[in-house]
Formats: C-alpha cells, structure tokens, sequence
C-alpha cells in the first residue's frame, strides 16, 4: 500500500462522500482511506457502503471529539508508505497523488507540503510562500495546511503524530501542523514546500466562522511560533501584521474584519506567552495497532 489518507470527521456527510469520489478520481489502487468517525449518530454509514466496494475503506469510531485525536488514532491503523490527513471537507484534484508519488522517489524527503485552493480557483486562505523550495523554520508558517502534508509513515509514528494538545477541541486551535513540521525538521527530515501541489478546501476567510474562530487559531500559531523557536523576526512579523489590519479596516469602516485582525493579534501574543510555549515540544512516539 503505497497511501493511507486519514479522514477525521464530525458532522459532515456529504461532503464526505465527495471528497471519497475525488480520491476514486485519482485512478490508484494502492490508497486506502481510514475515516475516524467522531459523530454520536450513523450518518456515514450509507456513505461507507457506498464507497468500501470501490476503495479500501475503514471506518473507525471514536467518542473522542478532538481532531488530533482521531488523525493519530487513525495514523496507528495505516498501512501505507505515505500518510496524510485530509480535512473531511476537501477535494483532491486528479492528479495530486501521481504527483506526490513522484516527489517521494526521491529517499531523501521526509515530509511534503502544498498550499490550500480554493474552490473557486486560486490560492485558499492564508499567506502562501510564492515558490517552491526547502522549508525552514523561518517559511515553514507560509508553507504548511494540515489537509496538505504528507509523510513517511514510519516518521510520522516516530514523531508521535499530531500534539493532541493542539488544533480543533484545544485552546490552541490551529497550527497543529506547522508544529508537526517544525518537529520533523528538529529531527533532521528534510521538508519541501511544492507550490503546485495543491488540495481544494473551502475558503472561509473573513467569514462569520473564521471571526468567531480568530483568537483560538491565532493562540495555535502563536503557541507553536514560541515553542518551535521561530526567529523573533518572523515572531514580530506574524504580531504586527494583523494590527495593520485592524488599522487598515477602521480606516475603511470595515468593522467586522477590524474585529478579526484583532482578535488575530490578542490570540498569538497570548499563545507566544503561554507558559508551555517556552518549553521545546515533547510529544511521545505513536505504535502501530495491532
């Protein structure tokens, strides 16, 4: 088996089913997909009789409602040389696991990226670095989405996956897999940034949703700015940026994203000032499942 793409999900059903038709659209027969299913009810079960005749698929169930949870429950299940962990509302374009098959030719890669799409043609939100290349602890923030990393299974066990005491569930909503990166670098993996490897997922910037959720993300992404020993010149970078906004927007009468920039800002110096921040990441290794 060549990839297992982890699915954690909660709520969702429809788009579940799409993006398992995106993943037949790729045209292997050597992926598999473990959805972690975190819903109290069976909304996914007609979805998995539908789609298990024409890939091979597992569904695991988890009464634990935490994003990093389920990607790790299901990374110890996976069987495939490559993981990755596609959010349950994304799409694949055709092509992207041929792509990334080719890169991991190369032995020397240890972790892939590619930056969000979206759905309605360009680049997803967020800021992207405008070319490819090697990833440092200085790029690594524009060059990472954690529905676009992928790598090696067995390195990925050995970093003890995602910190369970990040992302979606958490104080420190977002930022789970700058931190999965910066810990893969830490142990001398080599990671590449590829600007075309791109994955669909719906763009939710300056939207009802991404205001409410603007201060637990900025949290992340301060917390793993401090932790992983980001450059105080790219830690000032990512302070600043978002109090131009909150300028930019009063300037303009845009009040509601004045409010998004602001709380952009209070959540990363409250995430660069928690007191775990300060201490090197320490997260213990994954076993596979029997």
């Amino acid at each position: 088996m060549r990839f297992s793409l982890v699915v954690a999900t909660l709520g969702r059903d429809a788009e579940v089913g799409e993006l398992l038709d995106s993943l037949l659209a790729q045209r292997r027969s050597d992926v598999e997909v473990i959805i972690v299913d975190q819903n109290e009810d069976d909304r996914l079960g007609a979805i998995e009789a539908a789609h298990a005749p024409r890939i091979a698929l597992r569904r695991l169930r988890s009464a634990v409602r935490s994003a990093n949870h389920a990607r790790n429950l299901g990374l110890r299940h996976a069987r495939g040389e490559i993981v990755s962990f596609p959010d349950d509302d994304c799409l694949y374009p055709p092509g992207v696991l041929d792509r990334v098959d080719a890169a991991f030719a190369d032995a020397s890669l240890g972790v892939l990226t590619g930056p969000a799409a979206s759905p309605s043609g360009g680049l997803g939100s967020g800021r992207w670095r405008a070319e490819s290349g090697a990833i440092d602890l200085a790029t690594v923030w524009t060059s990472v989405i954690e529905f676009n990393i992928f790598l090696r299974r067995e390195a990925a066990l050995a970093l003890g996956g995602f910190d369970e005491g990040m992302g979606p569930g958490s104080p420190f909503g977002s930022a789970e897999g700058n931190d999965l990166v910066c810990r893969a670098m830490a142990r001398g993996l080599h990671a590449h940034y590829d600007h075309g490897l791109r994955i669909i997922h719906p763009d939710k910037r300056l939207s009802d949703v991404a205001v409410e959720r603007a201060e637990r993300y900025g949290r992340g992404l301060g917390f793993a700015l401090r932790r992983n020993g980001a450059p105080l010149s790219t830690r000032w970078t990512f302070l600043v940026r978002p109090l131009g906004g909150v300028a930019a927007s009063l300037l303009r009468g845009r009040m509601h994203e004045a409010g998004y920039y602001w709380m952009t800002f209070r959540g990363r110096l409250a995430g660069m000032l928690a007191p775990a921040a300060r201490r090197p990441p320490a997260v213990a290794p994954l076993t596979e499942a029997a």
